[in-house]
């Protein structure tokens, strides 16, 4: 799980629910969960403020037995 699954589970949101607050489709939102893609750099603080983490937690490596 990277940071941002599990940035947007701890903040109990749906990949649906962060697309919409965002403008952008569901597809992107699971591309970034899935490691295919990363977000702009522009956007970066706005799924900060939404998933209430800095920037820095979810550009850093997670521990894969975090959950």
């Amino acid at each position: 799980m990277n940071a941002f699954e599990y940035f947007r589970k701890k903040a109990n949101l749906t990949q649906r629910e962060v697309a919409e607050s965002l403008g952008l489709d569901q597809t992107t939102v699971s591309r970034w969960e899935c490691g295919y893609k990363m977000p702009r750099a522009d956007r970066l603080l706005s799924i900060a403020g939404l998933y209430r983490c800095s920037v820095e937690d979810l550009l850093r490596p997670r521990d894969p037995n975090d959950s």
